[in-house]
């Protein structure tokens, strides 16, 4: 996913994605498929059960990580040139209880002036969810609805630490989880299908 850029005052800005040049790759740490109604029919279906069908006990920065090796140098080359950055983002879930799951988005940003790296980023922003819900609608809950609630402030995270190093903040598009998930289920279809020993006639 890459959005053209939209410049002002000389400094590459917000297009509705990232910023100028970046290049985004998204995947979901699962396998098994599900579509979008699944997932918004997952909150009405749970309230049969005890509690929310999902809550959010914390949000948490796990890991955070900038570098800028080529500063200030390299600010003066962004001034003259459209940056190249490139963007991806994981979404990876973990149970920790019977119905409690750690869900952490993983954020890397590199940015590049011409072939001089620019800065790096790493984020990795988690949130510890109670999820109460089918088990056939557990999975796009946890990771549609969880990751979707968590990206506003992960997005924050990553313009303000790439404006406090000395950068134009780096604001990332929305991202599409349902489709993140979609893509990763028909991926692992495919493998799985793949996998399957041929049987002979």
């Amino acid at each position: 996913m890459s959005t053209e850029p939209n410049q002002e005052d000389g400094n590459p800005q917000d297009a509705g994605g990232e910023e100028a040049g970046a290049a985004t790759e998204t995947k979901t740490g699962t396998d098994a498929p599900t579509d979008q109604p699944a997932a918004q029919q997952a909150t009405g279906t749970a309230q049969q059960a005890e509690g929310p069908a999902l809550m959010v006990n914390a949000q948490y920065v796990k890991d955070l990580s900038f570098e800028a090796p080529n500063a200030p140098e390299v600010l003066s080359q962004l001034q003259r040139q459209q940056p190249d950055i490139k963007i991806d983002i994981d979404v990876r879930a973990e149970r920790k209880q019977e119905a409690v799951f750690e869900v952490v988005i993983h954020v890397t940003a590199k940015c590049k002036a011409g072939e001089t790296p620019a800065f790096m980023l790493e984020l990795a922003y988690g949130g510890l969810f109670t999820v109460r819900v089918p088990d056939e609608h557990l999975q796009p809950v946890v990771l549609i609805e969880c990751p979707r609630l968590l990206f506003p402030f992960a997005r924050n995270i990553v313009a303000d630490t790439t404006r406090d190093g000395g950068f134009p903040p780096l604001m990332m598009a929305p991202v599409d989880f349902v489709a993140m998930y979609q893509a990763r289920a028909q991926q692992a279809a495919q493998q799985a299908a793949s996998a399957s020993p041929t049987q002979s006639t």
